[in-house]
């Protein structure tokens, strides 16, 4: 077994972990908002890292793994952001542990404004 095999399989079962911990994260979080958070902060960077894992492991393949991980970058701290806001715009209640709501204060501050 080559260097870069092992590395790529360290890689990634550190890519699994971070995933696990974000599975665990859905689970462990109060409301939808910080549920969001700790799915998408792990689950991209787990991705990532399994990817690249898979990309050390068979050389050929980085390119498109590369590909892969620019597409994910973009596209799941986009998605959840839209998530977090349609949730806060249909008015789902957060968590009683939360201490502050930033988007109703702007909300406020622009219709206190008008």
């Amino acid at each position: 077994m080559e260097y870069l095999e092992i590395i790529g399989a360290i890689v990634t079962l550190i890519g699994a972990m971070f995933i696990l911990f974000a599975g665990i994260g859905l689970l462990r979080m109060p409301d939808i908002y910080n549920r969001i958070q700790a799915g998408t902060k792990a689950s991209t960077l787990g991705s990532m890292l399994t990817l690249l894992g898979i990309g050390l492991i068979h050389p050929d393949w980085l390119l498109k793994i590369v590909l892969l991980i620019i597409f994910i970058l973009i596209s799941n701290p986009v998605s959840s952001h839209v998530l977090g806001r349609a949730a806060h715009f249909i008015k789902v209640p957060l968590s009683s542990r939360t201490a502050v709501d930033k988007l109703a204060e702007d909300e406020d501050r622009v219709t206190q404004s008008k």
